[in-house]
């Protein structure tokens, strides 16, 4: 009777129906508050069976939570999987799926590398130091199992532009060079005198990724040991791109992650302001050449520009009476 009255609402009045199965309205109605009431007192039962065992088992899943329930309730009724699901979702009972960090860097590969070209480097312009880094995105299977897919993205460090990007399924060398390639469309034609800066992973040490470098007339330089700070900005930019751009996404395929990475790497380089270049977007700075107008303190910058000035300024003073040549003076360091 409530199934007829649903369906046909505008043409089955209350009062109609129940005269046709012989029912008063107060009977229907009662009908009515009594399976609302069943179906509360269901999902209370539940709720409170969830608290109980996790007052014995704390760290219990939620997979194993269902079927305990499902066992132990099989002939009463129990509620079905999806809402004791959202009933724990509900009352923060989830249990906080602990994601196993997947190595990114494998370093141990006997390939040759490279010495680190840009301590004491600071760019003035676009296309002359880029960085990157490989990065893992989590996919979940389900609630309870999930897979990693992997995002390869190279910034211009002057500019703070996802020069390119590119998402894969495993590690392997093809997706970073995608990245590159794509970065590398930035300056066909273009006379630059270019460094690629990266950690030591097999990737970035390959032969196929140092020849395509070499090919365009790029330097390699490499960090010289695991310390995060030897490639700051690129540990940077996955941090924003996984903390903030993609902040609370649950992904369930490669194509959905390679879909919000895409829309996140144009609202970085085109919308986005960025405090290290003066509040501007990276395809602004692109623009700009000079010092970058930083709205934060890098005492690493400090330190270098001091040094410089400090050279300098030793070098433009007059020579003592004693020195009848400028043989004492040092060569100039290379910039």
């Amino acid at each position: 009777m409530r199934d007829l009255h649903a369906e046909s609402a505008t043409e089955c009045q209350v009062a109609e129906l129940c005269g046709l199965f012989g029912v008063s309205k107060q009977a229907y109605y009662q009908y009515d508050e009594d399976a609302a009431h069943a179906k509360a007192a269901r999902e209370e039962f539940a709720l409170q069976y969830i608290r109980d065992i996790r007052k014995e088992d704390p760290g219990i899943g939620g997979m194993k939570l269902w079927y305990m329930y499902q066992r132990d309730f099989r002939f009463d009724n129990p509620i079905g999987r999806d809402r004791f699901c959202r009933i724990m979702d509900e009352n923060n009972l989830k249990v906080r799926l602990r994601i196993r960090k997947p190595r990114t860097t494998d370093s141990t590969h006997g390939l040759p590398t490279y010495p680190n070209l840009i301590k004491e480097y600071i760019p003035t312009a676009a296309n002359q130091l880029w960085v990157s880094d490989i990065t893992y995105i989590v996919i979940m299977d389900d609630d309870f199992h999930y897979l990693f897919c992997y995002l390869s993205m190279i910034l211009d460090a002057y500019t703070e532009e996802i020069v390119g990007w590119s998402v894969g399924p495993t590690l392997d060398t093809e997706y970073p060079i995608e990245a590159l390639r794509m970065a590398l469309k930035r300056i066909e034609g273009k006379d630059v005198n270019l460094v690629h800066h990266s950690d030591r992973g097999c990737q970035y040490a390959s032969r196929e990724y140092v020849n395509t470098l070499r090919q365009h007339g790029i330097r390699v330089s490499m960090t010289e040991s695991g310390d995060p700070k030897d490639n700051a900005q690129a540990e940077r930019i996955n941090n924003t791109m996984k903390n903030e751009l993609l902040k609370d996404k649950v992904f369930r395929s490669i194509g959905e992650v390679i879909a919000a990475v895409a829309l996140a790497v144009d609202f970085y380089n085109n919308r986005r302001p960025h405090m290290s270049i003066g509040m501007m977007t990276p395809s602004e700075a692109a623009e700009s050449t000079g010092d970058r107008d930083m709205r934060w303190t890098s005492y690493r910058h400090m330190a270098i520009k001091s040094r410089d000035n400090l050279y300098i300024t030793e070098n433009s003073l007059p020579l003592p009476a004693c020195q009848g040549s400028p043989s004492g003076l040092r060569s100039p360091v290379n910039p």
